[in-house]
C-alpha cells in the first residue's frame, strides 16, 4: 500500500511541473531601455515603465509588480502605484561597470503576477568627468648609468583614468630638465604610453640624481590631471681614480718599536660611489718580501703597522710603495711612496770577539806576552756605539789598546806561577756610552802551562824509620815519598839511593829502592846486636828537561826483638855448663848470701830485663832467691836435721812478649866451719885468678868503647859544622846511636853545677828552664829568633853497651828495675828514662868534670822510683834535690856536683854519687876475705 501511495504522489508531482512550464511559456515578454547619468541623486526618475509597456497602473499593486534582483542593495526600485522607475542610491559608473570602459548597461527584470509577466528593462549609465588621471606609483625611480649615451629610451607606466571616452587621459606633460624629453605612444584601447628619452649624458659626479614630474591630463573641461614624481638615480661608473691627501709621506720610527705600532696612516679618496668609490690600501708590487715581514697595512684605514722587529743596524731607512684602489669592476689604482726613517736606540750590547787566542801560555812568559787579540764591536751608532773595555781585578793580565779602532791585546802584566794558579778565567767587560748603557762580558780560560821550575820535595826531611830486626829479606821495610809541584813529565819522579862506596854507606849495598814508588827493600835481615843505626841518602829526580832533583837523609834505627835467650855468666863449670858448687858453713844465720846468679841478655828493654826464679829446690824453707838480683840467701839457720847438700835450679827468663829463658844449677854444700874456711881460701885464690882474667877483658872492652866514642864525637862535630844553617832536626836523633851511656848534661842550681850522665844525645842539646817545668830542648837553627823545638828523649829501648856488661865488673845480671823521670812544661811529653840495676857494689865508673854551661835547676821537678811509667812518682821541690835523686839506679851513671864555680875544675870540687870505683872494690874484697874467716862466704861476690 505504501508503495502505491508513493508512486501516486510522484505522478502527481510530475503533472504539476508540466502545468507550470506550460504557463510560463505562455507568459508574454517585453524589453525597454532607459539612460541616466551617473552620480544622480537618490529618487531621480529613470522612466515610467507601466506607461511605456502599456500596463494598467491599477493592477500593479495587486499583481505585486517588482524588480527581481539578487543584490541586497539594489540601484533601482519601481513604484507599484504608478509603475515609475526610481534611482535607489547614487550610481558610480566606474564602480558598477568595472569591466566595461565604453558603455555601462544595467539589466533589470520586472515581474508581474497573476498572470505572471516578466519585462526586461535596460538602464544605460552615462559617464561624467568625475575622476582624475592617476599613475600606479606616486614616485617612480629610475637608475640610469652615467655611461648611457643620449637617445636612450625609458618607457614609463601610463596613467589611468576611470572615466571613459573623452574624459579619459588625453595627454602627458614632463617637467623641464636638461637631460630628458617626453614621447607618448598611443596604443588604442591600452591608452597612451609615456616614454622618457635621454637627450644629454648624465654625470653622477655633477648630479647624482634628477627629479622629474610627469603630468597626465584627461579631456574634461577643465581637464583633470594626475602627476607622478620621477627620480632618476644616476648610476656610477668607475671613471675616477683614488687621490691621496698628501703628495709626500715621510715619518720617523724608533727601532724595536712594539708590534702593532702605527707608523703612519695614509688617506686617499675616490669621487665615485659605492664600490667604485670605496678605497682599499695595499703594498705595491715593488715591495720586497722582507718588508712584508716588517710592516703591515690596514686595507680599510690605510694605517701602516709594525709587524716585525725593526732593527736600525740592519737598515736605517725604508721606502714603501702604497697602492690605493677602488672596488669597481675594473678597479682604478693610485700609488704613493711612504719614506720611513729609523731612529737608532741603544739596543745592542757590545760584541766581544776573540780573533786570536793562545789557550796555553808557559809560566815563564815575560810580562807583556800577548795572550789573545780582542775585537769589540757595537752595532749602534753615535754614543750608543762607543765602547769602553775593562778586565776583572786580581789577574795578571791587562788589555792593551791597538792602533786599529776597537782592537785590544790581552797581555801579561806580571810573572806567572802555575803552581800558585794554573787556570785563569779572564772576564772581559765591554760597556757602551748609551743611556742606559749596555754591557757584555766574555770569559776566556787561560791555561798556564808547566815549566820544570820546581825540584821534587820530600814529605819530610830527614826521614827517620824504625825497623825491627830480623826482618824478611826482599820485603819493603819503609818508603820515602816526594812530590813535585810541576805536572805531567815534570812531576814524574824517580828515586835512587846514593851509593858512594864509603865504609859508612856499605849498608846501602843491601838496600834497593823502587824507582817509581820510593819503596825501599832490605835485601838482608838486620841484626840489632850487630847494627843499631845507619844513614843514607835518597835522591828524587823529575823527568823534566832539564831534570831537577833533591835528596833527603834517611836515618834508620834498628829496633830490638827478643831474639836472644839469657846467657848464664855465673855459675859456669869448666865444661861450659851452667853449674856451680857453693859451700857454706852450717852456722850461718838467716839472710846469709850464698851466692849470686849472674846472667846476660843481648836484647834491650823488656827483652833484656831478666827475672830469676827457683825452678827446683830441695827445701823451700831454707833458701830464698831475689827475683831481680839473682841473689840466693838463707831464709833460716841450718839445723842438724838439714841435709848436707842441696840442689837449686834457677830459671832465668826475660820479659819479652815471648820470653826466652835459661837455667843454672847451684849445688849448695853445708860444711863445718873449719872445712869451709879451708875451702874458702882455695876458692878465693881461684876466684882472684878468675877476676883478674875478667878484669883484663873488661879493660880491653872499655878501651875500645872509649875509642869508638871519641871517634863518634869527632865525626858528629864535623857533621854539625858542615851542615847548612837552614837545616834543623826536629828530634834529638843520633845517627850513630849504640845505646851506651856516653853523654853528660850539665845544669846549675845556685852556686852548684850538676852533670847528669845518661844515654847519648845530640851535640848542642841542653836543658832549658821554663815557667813551670822544663823539658829537654834543642835550639832551632833555621832562622835566628825562632822558638825552640821540643827535644825527643831516649826511648825505652836504650840499654848498656856490651862493653859495660862484659868482663868481671858486669858479673851480675842487668835488668830494668827503676826509672828516673824528667817532667816538662804543661802539655809537653813527660819522658821516662829507663834505668838498670846491678847487685855488685864494686861496679862504678869515673866521670870527667863538666864541660858545658849549666842551667838553673830550681825550675826542674824530678821524679824517681821503682816501676814503669805507670808507677806513682815522687816529687821533689826545686832547690831541694838530694844527690841520690840524680843517680840512675843499677847503672854506672855518676852525678857529679861541683861546689866551687870559680877557677879551674878540680876533683876536690866535685861530690861524686854512684857506685864505688873498681879499685876500691877490689881492696875491700881482699880486706873482707881476711876479716871473715868465720862467716863462710865473702861478700865481695856481690
Amino acid at each position: 500500500m505504501e508503495q502505491r501511495r508513493y508512486e501516486r504522489r510522484r505522478a502527481r508531482g510530475y503533472l504539476v511541473g508540466c502545468v507550470v512550464a506550460v504557463l510560463l511559456w505562455s507568459v508574454a515578454s517585453a524589453q525597454i531601455r532607459y539612460s541616466i547619468s551617473e552620480e544622480v541623486n537618490e529618487g531621480t526618475v529613470v522612466g515610467n515603465i507601466a506607461k511605456d509597456l502599456g500596463l494598467d497602473k491599477s493592477t500593479l499593486r495587486d499583481r505585486k509588480y517588482r524588480i527581481v534582483s539578487s543584490n541586497a542593495d539594489p540601484l533601482f526600485h519601481v513604484n507599484q502605484n504608478d509603475g515609475v522607475l526610481y534611482v535607489s542610491r547614487k550610481i558610480d559608473r566606474e564602480e558598477v561597470c568595472t569591466q566595461s570602459m565604453s558603455t555601462c548597461l544595467i539589466h533589470l527584470k520586472t515581474v508581474l503576477e497573476n498572470p505572471l509577466e516578466v519585462h526586461y528593462v535596460v538602464v544605460e549609465v552615462l559617464d561624467i568627468n568625475d575622476h582624475s588621471p592617476s599613475f600606479p606609483d606616486k614616485e617612480k625611480r629610475l637608475e640610469i648609468s652615467e655611461s648611457v649615451l643620449p637617445g636612450a629610451r625609458f618607457q614609463l607606466k601610463p596613467s589611468r583614468d576611470q572615466d571613459s571616452g573623452h574624459f579619459s587621459v588625453q595627454q602627458y606633460k614632463l617637467s623641464h630638465n636638461d637631460h630628458f624629453r617626453l614621447e607618448v605612444r598611443d596604443k588604442g584601447e591600452d591608452g597612451k604610453i609615456p616614454i622618457l628619452v635621454l637627450q644629454k649624458s648624465l654625470d653622477r659626479e655633477a648630479a647624482g640624481s634628477n627629479s622629474l614630474v610627469l603630468t597626465a591630463l584627461d579631456g574634461g573641461k577643465p581637464p583633470k590631471t594626475g602627476s607622478m614624481n620621477i627620480v632618476v638615480n644616476v648610476l656610477d661608473v668607475n671613471d675616477n681614480t683614488p687621490v691621496f691627501s698628501k703628495d709626500i709621506y715621510s715619518v720617523t720610527l724608533s727601532e724595536n718599536a712594539p708590534v702593532g705600532t702605527t707608523v703612519v696612516q695614509v688617506n686617499a679618496t675616490d669621487l665615485d660611489e659605492g664600490q667604485n668609490g670605496e678605497v682599499y690600501y695595499s703594498f705595491g708590487n715593488s715591495v720586497s718580501n722582507q718588508l712584508f715581514k716588517l710592516f703591515d697595512i690596514n686595507t680599510a684605514t690605510g694605517e701602516i703597522l709594525v709587524k716585525g722587529l725593526i732593527d736600525y743596524e740592519k737598515k736605517d731607512k725604508y721606502e714603501i710603495e702604497i697602492e690605493a684602489s677602488d672596488k669597481g669592476l675594473a678597479p682604478l689604482t693610485t700609488e704613493k711612496s711612504v719614506i720611513i726613517q729609523i731612529v737608532d736606540v741603544n739596543d745592542n750590547a757590545p760584541v766581544i770577539e776573540v780573533t786570536s787566542f793562545s789557550s796555553s801560555i808557559p809560566e815563564d812568559s815575560r810580562p807583556g806576552t800577548t795572550v789573545a787579540l780582542i775585537s769589540v764591536n757595537d752595532l749602534d751608532s753615535g754614543l750608543n756605539g762607543k765602547v769602553i773595555c775593562s778586565l776583572g781585578d786580581d789577574i795578571p793580565f791587562v788589555l792593551s789598546p791597538s792602533l786599529q779602532d776597537k782592537m785590544y791585546s790581552l797581555v801579561t802584566k806580571s810573572p806567572l806561577d802555575r803552581e800558585k794558579q794554573s787556570h785563569y778565567h779572564v772576564t772581559i767587560t765591554a760597556k757602551d756610552a748609551g743611556q742606559p748603557p749596555l754591557s757584555s762580558e766574555k770569559t776566556i780560560s787561560v791555561v798556564v802551562s808547566d815549566v820544570n821550575d820546581n825540584s821534587p820535595e820530600f814529605l819530610t826531611s830527614p826521614y827517620t824509620f824504625y825497623v825491627t830486626e830480623a826482618n824478611d829479606p826482599g820485603t819493603s821495610v819503609f818508603s820515602v815519598k816526594a812530590f813535585d809541584r810541576d805536572e805531567t813529565e815534570n812531576a814524574l819522579i824517580s828515586y835512587h839511593i846514593v851509593r858512594d862506596g864509603s865504609n859508612e854507606n856499605k849498608v846501602t849495598s843491601f838496600l834497593n829502592i823502587n824507582t817509581e814508588s820510593g819503596d825501599i827493600l832490605a835485601l838482608k835481615s838486620f841484626d840489632f846486636e850487630t847494627l843499631k843505626t845507619f844513614q843514607f841518602r835518597v835522591v828524587a829526580t823529575d823527568s823534566g828537561t832539564p831534570s831537577l832533583s833533591s835528596n833527603v837523609t834517611v836515618n834508620v834505627f834498628i829496633l830490638d826483638q827478643n831474639d836472644n835467650a839469657p846467657v848464664i855468666l855465673y855459675p859456669v863449670s869448666s865444661n861450659g855448663s851452667a853449674e856451680g858448687v857453693e859451700e857454706i858453713p852450717r852456722n850461718v844465720n838467716a839472710g846469709h848470701l850464698v851466692t849470686k846468679v849472674r846472667a846476660y841478655d843481648a836484647d834491650i828493654g823488656y827483652n833484656g830485663w831478666l827475672l830469676f826464679s827457683l825452678q827446683e829446690v830441695t827445701d823451700h824453707s831454707l833458701f830464698g832467691l831475689d827475683r831481680y838480683t839473682g841473689r840466693i840467701r838463707t831464709l833460716r839457720s841450718f839445723t842438724e836435721t838439714d841435709e848436707a847438700e842441696h840442689k837449686l835450679v834457677i830459671l832465668v827468663k826475660d820479659n819479652g812478649n815471648v820470653s826466652l829463658s835459661a837455667t843454672a844449677t847451684v849445688i849448695v854444700k853445708v860444711v863445718e866451719p873449719k872445712e869451709a874456711f879451708a875451702a874458702a881460701d882455695v876458692k878465693s885464690a881461684t876466684n882472684d885468678e878468675e877476676d883478674n882474667n875478667v878484669t883484663f877483658y873488661l879493660m880491653i872492652t872499655l878501651g875500645s868503647v872509649s875509642t869508638l866514642f871519641l871517634i863518634s864525637i869527632i865525626v858528629l862535630i864535623a857533621m854539625q859544622c858542615s851542615k847548612s844553617t837552614d837545616y834543623t832536626s826536629k828530634y834529638l836523633q843520633e845517627t850513630n846511636y849504640d845505646g851506651t851511656l856516653c853523654h853528660s848534661i850539665q845544669y846549675r842550681s845556685g852556686d852548684k853545677r850538676y852533670m847528669l850522665v845518661g844515654p847519648r844525645m845530640s851535640v848542642g842539646s841542653t836543658i832549658v828552664p821554663g815557667s813551670h817545668a822544663n823539658t829537654l830542648m834543642l835550639p832551632d837553627r833555621r832562622t835566628p829568633g825562632e822558638s825552640l823545638l821540643q827535644a825527643k828523649g831516649p826511648t825505652a829501648d836504650w840499654r848498656y853497651s856490651a862493653s859495660l856488661r862484659a868482663g868481671g865488673v858486669m858479673q851480675s845480671s842487668v835488668h830494668m828495675e827503676e826509672s828516673s823521670v824528667m817532667q816538662g812544661a804543661q802539655g809537653v811529653l813527660v819522658q821516662n828514662w829507663p834505668t838498670a840495676s846491678s847487685a855488685a857494689n864494686a861496679e862504678g865508673g869515673e866521670v870527667s868534670p863538666p864541660m858545658g854551661a849549666g842551667v838553673d835547676s830550681n825550675s826542674w821537678h824530678f821524679r824517681y822510683g821503682a816501676g814503669g811509667p805507670g808507677a806513682p812518682p815522687q816529687h821533689l821541690k826545686p832547690g831541694n834535690v838530694p844527690p841520690e835523686a840524680f843517680i840512675i839506679p843499677g847503672s854506672p851513671a855518676i852525678i857529679s856536683i861541683r861546689q866551687n864555680q870559680g877557677g879551674e875544675d878540680d876533683k876536690s870540687d866535685f861530690i861524686t854519687f854512684g857506685k864505688k870505683e873498681e879499685a876500691k872494690k877490689k881492696k875491700k874484697k881482699k880486706k873482707e876475705k881476711k876479716d871473715k874467716k868465720d862467716k863462710g862466704k865473702d861478700d865481695g861476690d856481690e
